[in-house]
């Protein structure tokens, strides 16, 4: 075979043209998804971080981010694994192998139902749920757990309301939010 040939030179360059395409577009993408911050903002009506919260026995739980949403309230547990996780509900170890190689982690879940009890037991009459966020770089191909979001799936599912909204959603959720924020302390006293 002749590499020198035309039809060969002009393949070979169609294919490192359509690889270098495929790549651009694939980081540009990347770059179009919402960070993990931008992603906590864009939900939030009001946000508290790293705080502790009453646990109901006596003790208090650690809270990362609980937030305020057009829907309710929002408890995210933030990972910032990246690369192909391996994961189900019912793993006690998740993998993720990463630009950073091979880790293995505690599945996170039981800790953030734990949490979301914790914060349900303050306010009983506000609908509360809880996620774990990855950022946009983990890949969840081989099965993603329900409560496992990345930022652009909860952004999707918790979208700001418009501003004439919020003064509604104040209204109706600031005695809860309130009831939360004189029941929980920093964490970091």
């Amino acid at each position: 075979m002749d590499f020198a040939h035309p039809a060969v030179i002009g393949s070979v360059v169609a294919l490192v043209a359509g690889l270098g395409a495929l790549f651009g577009l694939r980081w540009w993408r990347q770059r179009q998804r919402p960070s993990i911050e931008s992603a906590l903002r864009a939900i939030g009506v009001e946000h508290l971080r790293d705080v502790l919260v009453p646990d109901g026995m006596g003790g208090e739980i650690h809270v990362e981010h609980l937030i305020l949403t057009a829907r309710g309230i929002v408890v995210v547990d933030v990972k910032r694994y990246q690369g192909v996780i391996f994961a189900s509900d019912r793993m006690d170890q998740w993998t993720s192998i990463g630009p950073d190689g091979r880790s293995t982690f505690q599945n996170p879940i039981g800790t953030l139902y734990d949490r979301v009890a914790a914060v349900r037991q303050l306010v009983r009459d506000v609908d509360v749920a809880g996620f774990v966020l990855f950022p946009p770089a983990a890949d969840f191909s081989k099965g993603q757990p329900k409560d496992v979001v990345l930022p652009d799936d909860l952004v999707e599912r918790y979208a700001k309301p418009e501003r004439e909204q919020i003064g509604k959603l104040n209204d109706a959720f600031a005695p809860h939010w309130e009831k939360i924020r004189q029941a929980v302390r920093p964490a970091s006293d």
